[in-house]
């Protein structure tokens, strides 16, 4: 689960510039916080029933949970830690992708913030992406470069 502060311009990232889905949105008026369940899946095979997207959501490989506390998106002093300094912990996702150059010169094109470019270092076979939080990304495809 990630907490991000702007739910409008998280699900623009993760939806728009990564590909996810939406899955299912929860509130919980009374705790001020909603949760956001998305999947790298295509949106026709979300089940429209709740009961059954639910059962479904747990049998698919893998859900990205977003917290969003409401009032976060307007408050000026709120940010969250992203682990990749001190104190550090969390360190970040990782989603492949079929070909992961052009993955890149897509992000590129949409503005993306690189934490590392494929040009970055010696390891030129991945890449990390930050969202709009700056929790980093990892972008890998699945066979070598």
């Amino acid at each position: 689960m990630l907490r991000v502060k702007d739910i409008t311009k998280s699900l623009d990232f993760y939806t728009r510039v990564l590909g996810f889905s939406l899955v299912e949105k929860r509130d919980f008026p009374e705790a001020e916080f909603s949760l956001y369940f998305l999947a790298l899946v295509d949106k026709a095979q979300i089940p429209e029933d709740d009961k059954a997207r639910n059962e479904w959501m747990k049998s698919i490989p893998g859900i990205l949970e977003l917290t969003h506390n409401h009032g976060t998106e307007s408050d000026a002093t709120a940010s969250y830690h992203n682990g990749n300094s001190d104190p550090r912990g969390f360190g970040h996702i990782c989603v492949s992708v079929p070909d992961v150059k052009v993955a890149c010169e897509r992000f590129e094109t949409l503005g993306v913030d690189f934490q590392k470019r494929l040009s970055d270092g010696r390891m030129n076979s991945l890449a990390f992406i930050k969202d709009p939080d700056g929790y980093w990304v990892e972008i890998i495809q699945p066979t070598p470069l």
